[in-house]
């Protein structure tokens, strides 16, 4: 057991007879190593992505909410009175008056 360790520390494995099987290994062990890191940083790359991306709806989403509200206060009688007696008009003493015009036959 002793020895075995002895040799594995000294890198024996790697210039003995069948290295070329363990050269293989490794260099197999080390390219799944550098696609498993490259695809777990694309992976947090997507989720910090998604996460600014959700921020940005909800910012978007209030601003949308705040716009509506005012658009809907500028749409009220009260609010087109005040901003048409500014241009100096005023709403009508009566009501109006419906014209109906017949055909001649």
């Amino acid at each position: 057991m002793k020895k075995r360790v002895v040799a594995l520390l000294k890198g024996t494995f790697l210039v003995s007879g069948d290295a070329p099987k363990n050269w293989t290994f490794i260099v197999f062990a080390s390219a799944l190593a550098t696609v498993m890191i490259a695809s777990s940083h694309a992976a947090d790359r997507k989720v910090h992505n998604i996460a600014a991306l959700s921020e940005e709806v909800k910012e978007l989403r209030s601003e949308f909410v705040e716009v509506r509200a005012e658009a809907q206060r500028l749409k009220l009688e009260s609010a087109i009175r005040a901003s048409v007696a500014q241009a100096g008009l005023e709403p009508a003493e009566t009501p109006p008056v419906k014209i109906i015009v017949q055909k001649e036959e």
